[in-house]
């Protein structure tokens, strides 16, 4: 493969073989390729929602203190090199050509094993945990969880520390049908003796956890417990709040992020790297996590794209992300008309997710988007079941005419599936680019 194109669509390719629950594969890669992964100072974070803002606060506040961190994360939301990343940097097109054609040859002769065809998720873990390794050497990597956690194929690491933000009723036919079995599978990323964190909140959920880090030998801490989230304050940028934990108070930590949701994310990121300092893992101060926490940015949660008009975007793909999502709304946008703009994927708990819209937003829009298993405009509004709510098929066209005829008071919210947010996004900034170009003529 010579070209960034030719690259991708080889990567694209193994879409087909769809999810692989299993090691099997990524050890035999790993194997291959001199276990890159045995070499890595790694960061497990896993969880159903926030994994990937709890990567970025992680990630923010030890480059704050001076180190050379690797994410790899997913799905993207505008180029696919985001999902590995060097400093919140994402690689080179050169890189994912050069990592690539290290992986292809590998997983051909695999295929000719026995052991099955690798996937396109296990392809890109394969490519990340090889270039922070080998190609690309770093201080720490935080790795996030794909799907799941006990047969998920980062679970290949041995990590410093385990992380899992928390548990919801999503992947339901993958996973299980109860907070029991989703938390057994999220559970599996706990290794023997390594150290857990987690914001998980449903009794029968962190009884699983507790069980499985107790058959481990690992300590785990839990939010509200062992650390804490205090004197919360939002903010008209972002979000305040006290970090309280055994060793050290923090008081009045900011963030840029928006919602409540995301000081329990900045908390995990907290206790986690304060117990990695105790153990001198790592060198950290205070200045370190405060201007961390203040710059850390992870595009398409919560994210205000506009002020005037003001266009927030939310990949809230579920209906515990629902929920945080509503809530920061109703929070922050009292006294203005709020218009909301909903897609989704079939196989998402629609019935849950969708009346958590109701009264949300003055106008309340569901659209369609061209995606596997992308849900029609017009069956989120019959399950939604809320009356004057509106079916758009043609997403563009309805954002064009919303940002429009849209005035200083008003606020626009796109939500839904992170799918629909990647393609969402730069549509979005081109169109209030046009709408300024034209005021200021």
């Amino acid at each position: 493969m010579n070209t960034y194109g030719e690259a991708m669509k080889w990567i694209h390719s193994r879409l087909k073989f769809g999810i692989n629950l299993g090691l099997d594969c990524m050890e035999w890669m790993m194997e291959r390729l001199g276990n890159p992964e045995s070499r890595l100072k790694v960061i497990h974070v896993g969880g159903t929602n926030g994994k990937g803002s709890t990567v970025t606060f992680f990630r923010s506040i030890l480059h704050e203190a001076g180190y050379e961190v690797g994410t790899f994360t997913s799905p993207y939301i505008e180029q696919f090199n985001e999902r590995i990343s060097v400093n919140g940097v994402p690689v080179s097109d050169g890189d994912i050509i050069s990592l690539a054609n290290t992986i292809k040859p590998l997983v051909e002769e695999l295929e000719l094993t026995g052991l099955g065809s690798p996937t396109e998720f296990e392809v890109i873990t394969a490519m990340a945990l090889y270039y922070f390794a080998e190609l690309h050497p770093v201080d720490l990597v935080i790795l996030e969880v794909g799907l799941g956690g006990r047969f998920d194929s980062t679970n290949i690491v041995h990590p410093l520390l385990t992380v899992i933000t928390n548990i919801g009723m999503d992947h339901t036919r993958i996973l299980g049908g109860t907070i029991e079995k989703i938390a057994y599978e999220k559970a599996g990323i706990i290794k023997a003796g390594v150290p857990v964190l987690t914001a998980v909140k449903q009794d029968q959920a962190i009884r699983v956890l507790i069980e499985e880090a107790k058959e481990k030998g690992a300590p785990i801490f839990q939010s509200g417990i062992d650390f804490s989230v205090e004197q919360y304050e939002p903010r008209p940028a972002g979000e305040c709040f006290t970090f309280i934990g055994k060793a050290m108070k923090l008081d009045q930590l900011e963030l840029s992020l928006l919602g409540y949701h995301q000081t329990e994310n900045a908390s995990l990121a907290v206790a986690g790297l304060l117990y990695l300092k105790e153990a001198n893992m790592i060198s950290l101060k205070e200045q370190h996590i405060r201007t961390g926490l203040a710059k850390a940015y992870w595009p398409g949660r919560m994210e205000t794209i506009s002020n005037v008009p003001a266009v927030i975007v939310d990949g809230a793909h579920n209906p515990e992300g629902l929920q945080a999502f509503s809530a920061t709304i109703k929070q922050r946008c009292k006294g203005k008309k709020v218009t909301v703009v909903f897609a989704a994927l079939e196989d998402k708990d629609l019935g849950s997710m969708l009346p958590l819209l109701e009264g949300l937003g003055e106008d309340i829009y569901f659209t369609e988007f061209d995606f596997p298993r992308a849900a029609s405009a017009a069956r989120l509004k019959e399950v939604s079941g809320i009356k004057g709510a509106k079916a758009e098929t043609d997403w563009r066209l309805l954002l064009k005419k919303i940002l429009r005829s849209m005035d200083t008071n008003e606020v626009l919210a796109v939500t839904g599936s992170l799918y629909f947010i990647s393609q969402v996004k730069p549509v979005i900034k081109q169109l209030l680019h046009k709408k300024n170009e034209h005021r200021n003529q």
